[in-house]
């Protein structure tokens, strides 16, 4: 892969053999963190909701019975 300028930011270009095994399309929103010194790991956004969702369900949390989420008062100051 290659890091290139691209305006004020620098890209990388990912190969076609990449896109196509990450099921990758124009578009797709990615998630990139420094996993280590000189090493970064690339996640598609899907997936890491998909992940977050497995880690809350398998707490088994529930919620009182008749609960309601209120985005206004939620929000409140």
């Amino acid at each position: 892969m290659q890091v290139f300028k691209w305006g004020d930011s620098l890209a990388v270009r990912l190969s076609k053999a990449l896109v196509e095994q990450l099921g990758l399309k124009e578009g797709d929103e990615l998630n990139v963190v420094a996993a280590k010194e000189g090493v970064i790991e690339v996640e598609t956004r899907e997936n890491q909701r998909r992940r977050a969702l497995e880690r809350i369900a398998a707490r088994n949390w529930t919620l009182p019975e008749g609960y309601r989420f209120d985005r206004d008062e939620a929000n409140e100051r």
